[in-house]
């Protein structure tokens, strides 16, 4: 009877646990799993039990893995049992992962039992990038604002003197070479002043406006300078919040991000500036675009040119680097936007996909009645927000940290949930006969089924499950060349939590 209880207990134990647990033998066979190393490993449980751990680990570590257990076993040595360290994992569809790995060990009918709890790091280390990042950009901007202080005051007496020499009757040769001087010192003062922008240092002229009006009045300059290949689209909330910012900087930032958007594009396309309200309430989504809750007006530049590379993305905001150096590019363009951005107290997030295009959000403080912001994502989970009755959602997002982010959001409104990393590997999913209600899909992915692509499938072969698809684009900028037929709404990241658990109830409710 006690070892009836005592199983009980520990299936219950294993199933409730949001680590991935793993139990082995001494030659690190696999006995048991729980659902939490299913879901983190892509496997099921009757693929795993009866294999080596071995093939949740990358090549280099697996090969080194059978001479630490045998080494431990003949010696006793404890070098990780009771310790913990960080390790590399393998998913089922080859993606490498960051865990720490906690093993523990127990005698059970005379023969030795380990036992591994193993913790996902991807969200971690996504934060601590993000972190590093920030700083390396405040501390590029603190010496930036001090180098561009000290020029400034050196620009100033030579411009000064220059400008003496000219007052004083120089000849026509010596004006033309102190024409040519002061044109020089000009161009260098301007420098200063943009790199002070980026350093949060510049001086400021804030004034409450409408977003929609600035934008109304930079694109009447835009239009007559990108040219006739190029089609700007707008889409403006009929209502929108005011905010206090810079008019002359808030028009330069948007005129950059359009010439970025142009330059993306050598033979031409279209970009949409859309301006709307928006509320970040809940902590999902202020993880998702590491931006404090509050109410924003977020004004998006959308793109449909040939997107960033990763390493693009994570340095775009640095001066003076840039991709267009032999064309000109100064690489401060960028770095001048986040700089007025966050002088004004707002945030910027940067999404692209390589041959899809490129999506910024600029994001102000809202301006408005006092109002009570709702509570965190946790008290979200009440009574008030629709849930699911354990129906399950397969979730396709190429992103490990957005793909972490949905299972935790999905689960918690009640549902069960299975993932895939890319359109072929969930059809793939589909087609081992995985019960699956709701296709819940990125639309811009790696393999030869975009978000698109995938729902028509589905909807051809699997009628029953329902469609939801979402997109980190401000609109269907790109759709054109995804084969997009428009029957299919679209919920736009960021999402809020109530959207995402309205949405979800609305399909699953609808009559097909």
């Amino acid at each position: 009877m006690d070892h009836n209880r005592d199983a009980a207990l520990l299936t219950a134990l294993m199933d409730a646990a949001a680590d991935a647990i793993i139990v082995a033998d001494r030659h690190g066979v696999m006995q048991r799993v729980n659902p939490a190393a299913e879901q983190l490993f892509g496997f099921s449980t009757s693929v795993l039990v009866g294999q080596s751990v071995n093939v949740l680990m990358p090549k280099a570590l697996a090969d080194l893995h059978d001479g630490f257990m045998a080494h431990h076993l003949e010696t006793g040595e404890k070098r990780i049992i009771g310790i913990g360290r960080d390790v590399e994992g393998k998913r089922q569809d080859g993606t490498v992962l960051p865990l720490h790995l906690s093993v523990g060990s127990a005698e059970v009918d005379g023969d030795t039992v380990f036992i591994a709890i193993l913790h996902d790091l991807t969200a971690r280390h996504a934060a601590q990038e993000a972190l590093a990042r920030s700083q390396r950009l405040d501390a590029v901007g603190q010496l930036t604002g001090g180098v561009a202080h000290d020029f400034n005051n050196l620009l100033t007496v030579i411009i000064g003197n220059l400008e003496l020499l000219q007052m004083r009757g120089a000849d026509e040769r010596q004006s033309g070479l102190i024409d040519d001087a002061l044109t020089s010192a000009e161009m260098g003062a301007d420098l200063t002043r943009r790199l002070l922008v980026f350093a949060r240092k510049g001086d400021l002229k804030p004034v409450e406006v409408d977003l929609r009006e600035l934008c109304r009045d930079a694109l009447a300059i835009l239009k007559r300078t990108i040219g006739e290949r190029y089609e700007i689209r707008t889409d403006f909330a009929k209502s929108v919040s005011k905010v206090m910012i810079d008019p002359v900087q808030l028009q330069s930032a948007l005129i950059n991000l359009a010439l970025n958007a142009r330059d993306a594009m050598p033979e031409g396309g279209e970009f949409l500036i859309s301006v709307a309200d928006i509320t970040i309430d809940d902590h999902y989504m202020a993880q998702e675009t590491d931006i404090e809750p509050g109410h924003y007006v977020r004004l998006f530049v959308s793109d449909n040119g040939e997107g960033m590379p990763l390493e693009a993305q994570r340095r775009a905001f640095e001066p003076f680097f840039t991709t267009k150096a032999e064309n000109g590019g100064t690489g401060l363009g960028l770095a001048m936007v986040y700089g007025f951005v966050r002088q004004s107290g707002g945030h910027i997030t940067l999404y692209s996909e390589l041959g899809h295009g490129t999506s910024f959000g600029l994001y102000f403080p809202a301006l408005q009645r006092a109002r009570t912001l709702q509570t965190s994502g946790e008290d979200q989970i009440g009574s008030d927000l629709p849930r699911g009755t354990g129906q399950v959602v397969l979730i396709v997002e190429d992103n490990p940290h957005v793909r972490k982010l949905s299972i935790e959001r999905i689960r918690d409104l009640g549902y069960q949930t299975l993932d895939a990393a890319s359109g072929d590997d969930a059809y793939a999913l589909l087609g081992t006969g995985a019960h699956v209600d709701v296709l819940f899909s990125d639309l811009v992915m790696p393999g030869s089924l975009n978000g698109y692509d995938l729902a028509a499938k589905v909807r051809a072969e699997y009628p029953h499950v329902k469609i939801l698809l979402t997109s980190g684009y401000a609109s269907d900028v790109i759709t054109g060349k995804m084969g997009a037929t428009g029957e299919y709404k679209i919920l736009h990241k960021p999402y809020r939590y109530s959207d995402l658990a309205e949405r979800l109830q609305a399909l699953l409710w609808s009559v097909s």
